[in-house]
């Protein structure tokens, strides 16, 4: 997929779905001058996603949701696009933003990070600018390391702090359970504990080569992410809600991000169907998806 691909227009309009990803793998590799971590992800698109719709407006930048405790000014990251889109193209205009949540906040899920790629991409193509990919991902990574991977998503191996993109052959359809709990973690947190934890690094390599033969199997054998026992030290509820769904029958499952978000894989869409029921029954924030590409 390519998010700019998806954009609808009309008038001084544009329609943008802004997408949630996974974290096939997440390695953590070492700590970097800059403070900041050199990563090694695998990184999938799923179908669920934010509505968000951005008009031209000459004056100013303004922001609503339906979420009442987003903030909507410069906090929002959606908002700092805009902002920071007009200042990069040397444009005096506006945008009226609109952004209908269904991606759970703060979950390990990329959505504000997607909300972001989706405003610049759609900026870009109201204002008849035609930044290509590559212009729009080095202004996105300044918002954030996830935003790159929003604007091109996919099936790609993430490097560097995550902004270096390189395409990985597509995941085939998969369906995939998400299941958050109502926990907040702290990304900056989870990278302060995680020196000082044992890694177990993941199977990059073969995760990629399994996703070429599309072998579902192979690629829920390599599932990991290594922030997970790190967060979970936090919250033991990710390692119960992952110990659940492989007793529903999952393939695999596995926290995204650093969480709280558990993805569960699935080769049977009865049983993640009745997964998923059971899992509502206690969480609120729980979603039958399927990867895209």
């Amino acid at each position: 997929m390519r998010l700019s691909d998806e954009i609808i227009i009309n008038g001084n309009r544009a329609y943008a779905r802004s997408y949630a990803k996974i974290n096939l793998t997440l390695d953590v590799l070492n700590k970097r001058e800059d403070g900041y971590h050199n990563v090694s992800m695998v990184m999938q698109t799923v179908n669920l996603c934010d509505m968000v719709t951005v008009e031209k407006n000459e004056k100013e930048i303004t922001l609503v949701t339906n979420l009442n405790y987003l903030p909507l000014g410069e906090k929002n990251i959606a908002w700092k696009a805009a902002k920071i889109f007009f200042e990069e193209c040397q444009i005096k205009g506006g945008a009226r933003i609109d952004i209908q949540k269904n991606i759970p906040v703060a979950a390990g899920l990329a959505g504000g990070s997607s909300n972001a790629a989706a405003v610049l991409c759609a900026l870009n193509i109201l204002y008849d600018v035609n930044l290509s990919d590559e212009e729009l991902c080095k202004i996105g990574v300044k918002l954030g390391a996830d935003v790159p991977y929003c604007i091109i998503g996919g099936t790609q191996l993430a490097e560097g702090i995550g902004e270096k993109l390189s395409p990985v052959a597509e995941m085939p359809k998969t369906t995939v359970l998400l299941v958050k709990p109502p926990i907040s973690i702290s990304t900056a947190k989870i990278y302060e504990k995680i020196d000082s934890h044992d890694i177990v690094h993941p199977d990059t390599v073969g995760m990629i080569e399994s996703i070429k033969k599309a072998d579902i199997n192979q690629i829920s054998k390599r599932i990991h992410n290594v922030m997970e026992p790190v967060t979970a030290d936090i919250a033991p509820v990710v390692l119960r809600i992952k110990e659940k769904m492989i007793k529903d029958g999952a393939l695999a499952a596995a926290m995204s991000g650093s969480g709280p978000t558990v993805f569960g894989i699935f080769d049977d869409e009865i049983a993640a169907k009745k997964s998923c029921d059971s899992f509502f029954t206690f969480y609120k924030e729980v979603y039958l998806t399927k990867t895209y590409n």
